[in-house]
């Protein structure tokens, strides 16, 4: 429960280091190759790519398990004038039983490698029934190794995970930077759900 708790607190205190206004660029890239549909942003935060999605005219479910998230997320899409495309919910990314199928792509920017095991199964299982046969996931998350003392997503349990039901189309690894603290392995991965 700490972990949860934490990110409660950042939100709280406005120190939120993923507050952009735009989604990352493997978001906006695959964004202008798919025809518009229905997209599912899982931990959307602020609901930044929520917004970016709708405007293309998207039709788009964000959950967020943080009030204060989704409370802003609501404001911000009011703002840019998109609200009537997008519904936030406030849920833990584990339980969507209150969302109905079918999804053409689904998001990730940095929510299930918080998840420890047993949770990240459930998630799998969520995205297995909500995206529909050919659909994209795509997933940025921080990865750690077996001997690293890190709470991240170990890459080859999420490889494993995801081999019932779905295909990994193309990897790409990185480093992310935050502040002050030490750079952690990364990599976004294009997931697409089996037909």
């Amino acid at each position: 429960m700490k972990k949860y708790e934490h990110l409660e607190e950042m939100y709280e205190s406005g120190s939120v280091p993923w507050d952009e206004t735009d989604p990352p660029p493997e978001v906006i890239d695959l964004a202008a190759k798919l025809p518009a549909g229905r997209a599912l942003d899982l931990g959307c935060g602020y609901g930044r790519a929520c917004i970016y999605l709708a405007r293309l005219g998207w039709q788009v479910d964000g959950v967020d398990f943080v009030t204060q998230a989704i409370d802003g997320a609501k404001l911000r899409a009011d703002q840019a004038g998109v609200s009537e495309r997008i519904n936030f919910h406030q849920s833990p990314v584990t339980q969507l039983n209150f969302l109905n199928k079918p999804y053409d792509f689904a998001l990730d920017v940095g929510c299930a490698h918080g998840l420890i095991k047993y949770e990240f199964k459930a998630y799998h299982q969520e995205l297995l029934r909500l995206l529909k046969p050919g659909a994209v996931f795509l997933l940025f998350a921080h990865l750690n190794k077996e001997t690293e003392g890190k709470n991240w997503i170990n890459e080859n349990d999420l490889l494993l995970i995801f081999s019932q039901g779905f295909h990994l189309e193309k990897v790409e690894y990185g480093q992310t930077q935050v502040k002050d603290q030490d750079p952690w392995r990364s990599a976004w991965f294009w997931f697409r759900k089996d037909l």
